[in-house]
């Protein structure tokens, strides 16, 4: 048995002080520290029963990690993300996703959904069978928990970086082979004729619809979010705007109650949009991801992204005729940047990486918060949100 000592603990909905955090590969209890002694040999034990139910671990001992009075929370979850260390999902690799695994973990990222992009039907497709081989697989960094399928069901006014040339309607049959893998489908579902696609996914209850990446007035966005669509793409990026006289996607997102993705690099979204968010949608329907390219945590210089020449210069990515192309931010660092340009506690910060996207693709049961029971993915991170330990299921990876 695991013990967390001299943290601060981070929980749903609070920081705790003068508390231990109690593991093995789930999270048994938190309990105050003076229930944890040490003998005379430097040994650590658990002096008194915490729990009726866990008499039988009063007096063993303990393997203990000291915090060192940094902070202690869930392990980070990023459900938008295409690649990072030189890597990217529709490389079609089992290496590939070792290695953006294994560098974001470093981060604090404990689970990710590999994201595919707008290219041809082969090279999705090879990207789908190396996430289903990976899917839940014990890795050297964050776990693979399924796929985002980001394209090729979009408007090609508002493809952003996505390949044109590849786009195409919505189609069942397309995706048919790999319900068991899809856990977010991106759309435009002005595209998609008279709700065909949405009807018909919108019954496997464990797939999320997303509206992005689309051209779609605030009516249409408003039915199709009537239709199934219960989470948005990048909040702002590659939507119609918000205007008075025609309130857009952006409209529609923050006039109802679906969740939404914002990437926090402070380049994508003003950072004065942050408190507004928080003010209109509540921290709850907020989920902080990087839609990081494989540029993460690199060096600036020319990449590739689904085919495209990509610019990396000055914490940016960019197509050669200026458009974002995807980002090289970090989860941890999106956590900070939402915290320190908003109102909000850190563990409604947080939760923005861990628990929402936990909730929003339904495994917050077992993952997304220091909760008994539940999964022992940890983080231990310093005041400027510097990761320096990360645990998966109570195993501690070396960073």
């Amino acid at each position: 048995m695991k013990a967390i000592i001299n943290g601060n603990i981070i929980t749903e909905n609070a920081v705790l002080k003068n508390k231990a955090l109690i593991y093995e590969e789930k999270i048994i209890d938190i309990l105050d520290e003076d229930k944890i002694t040490m003998d005379s040999n430097g040994n650590y034990f658990m002096v008194t029963s915490f729990n009726d139910n866990y008499e039988e671990h009063k007096h063993k001992k303990l393997e203990v990690i000291d915090a060192k009075g940094q902070y202690v929370g869930p392990g980070l979850i990023d459900i938008h993300i295409h690649g990072s260390g030189g890597r990217d999902t529709m490389d079609g690799e089992i290496e590939a996703l070792k290695v953006i695994s294994k560098t974001i973990a470093k981060n604090g990222v404990t689970g990710f959904l590999p994201t595919t992009m707008t290219m041809d039907k082969e090279h999705i497709y090879k990207a789908f069978e190396v996430i289903r081989t990976t899917m839940n697989s014990e890795m050297d960094g964050a776990t693979v928990l399924g796929c985002h399928v980001e394209g090729p069901f979009i408007n090609k006014k508002y493809k952003g970086a996505q390949n044109p040339n590849h786009i195409m309607r919505p189609d069942f049959n397309f995706i048919k082979n790999y319900l068991d893998i899809i856990k977010i489908i991106t759309l435009a579902p002005e595209k998609d004729e008279n709700h065909n696609f949405l009807n018909k996914v919108s019954k496997y209850k464990e797939i999320v619809l997303s509206i992005g990446h689309t051209n779609a007035t605030y009516e249409e966005a408003m039915k199709s979010i009537e239709s199934g669509i219960g989470h948005a793409t990048h909040l702002f990026n590659a939507m119609t705007p918000l205007n008075h006289r025609e309130p857009g996607v952006v409209g529609a997102v923050l006039g109802s109650n679906i969740t939404c993705e914002i990437i926090a690099d402070t380049i994508h979204v003003h950072p004065g949009v942050f408190p507004m968010l928080k003010a209109v949608k509540g921290t709850d329907k907020l989920v902080l991801i990087t839609d990081s390219m494989r540029a993460g945590c690199m060096k600036e210089g020319i990449y590739d992204l689904g085919g495209q020449e990509v610019t990396v210069k000055d914490n940016s990515a960019r197509l050669k005729d200026g458009t974002l192309a995807g980002s090289v931010l970090t989860l941890n660092k999106a956590v900070k940047n939402f915290y320190e340009h908003s109102s909000i506690e850190l563990y409604e910060a947080v939760n923005m990486a861990s628990l929402n996207p936990a909730k929003v693709i339904g495994i917050h049961k077992d993952k997304g918060s220091l909760t008994i029971g539940k999964h022992s993915d940890i983080i231990i991170f310093d005041n400027a949100f510097e990761v320096s330990k990360t645990i998966i299921n109570g195993r501690e990876l070396k960073l």
